[in-house]
C-alpha cells in the first residue's frame, strides 16, 4: 500500500536538515499523530507514506528536509515525481493528497483510491476542507495502525468503515476509485 499526503504550509523552521514528518505541522500532521505511533506503525509508515512536496518531490517521512516556501510548479516536478514513485506504485495507492498536488502525478486509475471527505450539515452533505485535512490525517493514522494491510479497494473501505462511515465508488476506468468519508 501506498499512502500519497499533501505537504503542510505550516512547517517548523530548521536550522539543519530535518525528517519531513517533523517539518510538517499542520493539521494533517497533527492528526496523524507520527511521534505518538508505534515503532511498528512508523515502520510501515515509513515503507509506505509519500508526501509530495512542492520543492522536494515524493519523500519518505524521514527524508531529511530543510523548511522552505516554494509554490509548487506542477510542470517541472512531474518526472521526478514519477521517478520516485514509479517502484511503489505497484499495490494499492491510497490518495490523500489535496487538488493542487493530484496534478504532479497521476496516480493508475485501477489501482487508487482518492479519499474524499465531506460533512453533513442539516442533512446535506457538503464537502469540508480543514476538516478533511484532520480527517486524512486520522485515516493515515488508523491505517499505520491497523492490524490488516489494505490490499485492495474493498479491503480500504473494510478498515476505514470500522471508524467512519464511508461509501467505496468503484473506478470508471479514468478516475480513480473514490472512498467519500464522512467527518464526524
Amino acid at each position: 500500500m501506498l499512502i500519497l499526503l499533501p505537504p503542510s504550509e505550516k512547517k517548523a523552521e530548521t536550522t539543519k536538515p530535518t525528517p519531513a514528518i517533523a517539518v510538517y505541522q499542520g493539521v494533517l500532521y497533527q492528526a496523524l499523530g507520527w511521534p505518538t505511533l508505534s515503532a511498528a506503525a512508523r515502520t510501515r509508515g515509513e515503507a509506505s507514506v509519500r508526501i509530495i512536496s512542492a520543492k522536494y518531490g515524493a519523500i519518505a517521512p524521514s527524508a531529511r528536509i530543510e523548511s522552505y516556501k516554494a509554490k509548487i510548479d506542477n510542470k517541472a516536478l512531474a518526472a521526478q515525481v514519477e521517478e520516485q514513485l514509479r517502484s511503489l506504485a505497484r499495490g494499492l495507492i491510497v490518495d490523500c493528497r489535496s487538488s493542487t498536488y493530484k496534478t504532479v502525478w497521476r496516480a493508475p486509475a485501477d489501482i487508487t483510491v482518492e479519499v474524499r471527505i465531506s460533512t453533513v450539515v442539516d442533512g446535506v452533505r457538503t464537502v469540508v476542507t480543514h476538516m478533511s485535512k484532520k480527517t486524512r490525517g486520522e485515516i493515515t493514522r488508523w491505517l499505520l495502525q491497523s492490524r490488516a494491510a489494505a490490499k485492495s479497494p474493498e479491503d480500504l473501505y473494510a478498515i476505514v468503515s470500522e471508524k467512519y462511515p464511508c461509501a467505496l465508488t468503484p473506478s470508471d476506468g479514468g478516475a480513480p476509485w473514490v472512498l467519500e468519508v464522512i467527518a464526524v
